[in-house]
């Protein structure tokens, strides 16, 4: 009995702290059993009682929702900055263009004085002439078999439509003498009209066109066309150009530049455009000049040389100039192109950096919108 007395004192505390144990887990699983599942999806409060949703809850959105929303707004702040630098490019684009335009205005005024002597000498001779018969035979008409076609065009892009409607005359016209039997071929001044045309026509030389034209780079352009007329190539040259009428329209033109005619050269009127800028506005002026008036040479006037000679040596330098004053007027009005289009690009670019702030603000208030319902929703649970 003395050696049982302890194991019996050791098994009597096992059973009180088992009892205990299960009397833990008995009220545990009762705890547990209040937030079960009633059959209608609803079950009593373990706490006051009251019915309460025991329906799995979503995951809160506080995480995910703006995350999501944080990114948008980074990526629309990216967008909008990068839309400024856009917006300050062709805005430094329009600018540039601007300049260049002031620049080619210049340089046909500073050509003009020579061109209006050329052409009362030019006018005065063949007045002179006339009852001579004079002969010449970059004046003389011939059956048209074959046509050279002068196409100028930009080197360069981004200047809105004006390559394009260039383009688009010079096919019209080749249409126009395929319809009429009439073979021709093409020269081009400009990458932008080679480029495209000589995939769809023969075009028999190039030409850079630039930003300026020089009297030199219109010489051999001349040179090049009276060759190819005075050794029977073609029988007439015809120059597609663009018209400058204002900053914010040009007119495809097309002119017969070989054979001269005599009745052109003595009325042949002209137009100076000159751009000017006002609170902060671009504007251009137009002053019509009335034809220049012949040279009235006295009748017992001598020349040293032959008057045929001579007017055999003026005619080509007034080809030369009536075709660098059409590659002056091209490229003005190409330089105003760009300029329209670079202002359009500028004010498209601030209607769109208006357009993406709004959406930004917008998802920046729904952000913290969101914040603040699910901080209160918290606050309240």
């Amino acid at each position: 009995a003395r050696s049982a007395g302890p194991v019996t004192a050791l098994v009597l505390v096992a059973i009180m702290y088992s009892s205990k144990a299960v009397a833990l887990l008995a009220a545990f699983v009762a705890s547990a059993s209040a937030f079960s599942l009633a059959p209608a999806g609803l079950a009593p409060s373990a706490f006051r009682g009251n019915v309460v949703n025991a329906a799995p809850a979503a995951p809160r959105a506080r995480s995910a929702g703006p995350v999501m929303m944080a990114g948008s707004i980074k990526a629309l702040r990216d967008r909008v900055g990068s839309v400024k630098n856009t917006k300050k490019i062709t805005s430094a684009m329009k600018l540039v263009a601007a300049a260049k335009v002031r620049r080619a205005q210049d340089a046909v005024l500073k050509t003009r004085p020579f061109s209006e002597t050329l052409q009362k000498v030019l006018g005065g001779l063949i007045q002179r002439l006339k009852k001579d018969n004079f002969d010449s035979p970059l004046m003389t008409e011939r059956p048209v078999k074959k046509v050279l076609m002068v196409c100028i065009t930009g080197d360069r892009g981004l200047c809105g439509g004006y390559n394009t409607y260039a383009i688009k005359k010079a096919e019209a016209r080749a249409s126009e003498l395929k319809k009429a039997g009439v073979d021709f071929d093409m020269i081009c001044i400009g990458n932008k009209g080679n480029t495209y045309l000589k995939k769809r026509y023969n075009v028999i030389g190039n030409y850079a066109i630039g930003n300026a034209p020089t009297a030199a780079e219109a010489t051999a352009i001349s040179d090049s066309l009276l060759a190819s007329y005075l050794a029977g190539d073609c029988d007439r040259v015809e120059l597609l150009y663009t018209k400058f009428t204002s900053l914010v329209a040009s007119e495809p033109s097309i002119r017969t530049m070989l054979p001269l005619s005599p009745t052109g050269l003595e009325s042949d009127g002209d137009e100076i455009f000159t751009m000017t800028s006002k609170d902060g506005d671009f504007t251009v002026t137009k002053s019509a000049s009335q034809p220049v008036e012949p040279a009235k040479f006295p009748k017992d006037m001598i020349f040293e040389q032959d008057p045929e000679q001579i007017l055999s040596a003026i005619l080509p330098l007034y080809f030369n100039g009536q075709l660098l004053r059409q590659m002056q007027e091209s490229v003005a009005s190409e330089l105003a192109a760009r300029m329209t289009a670079m202002q359009a690009a500028t004010d498209n670019a601030s209607d769109l950096i208006k357009l993406l702030t709004q959406q930004m603000n917008r998802q920046r208030q729904a952000a913290i919108t969101q914040e603040i319902s699910e901080i209160v929703a918290g606050a309240n649970s």
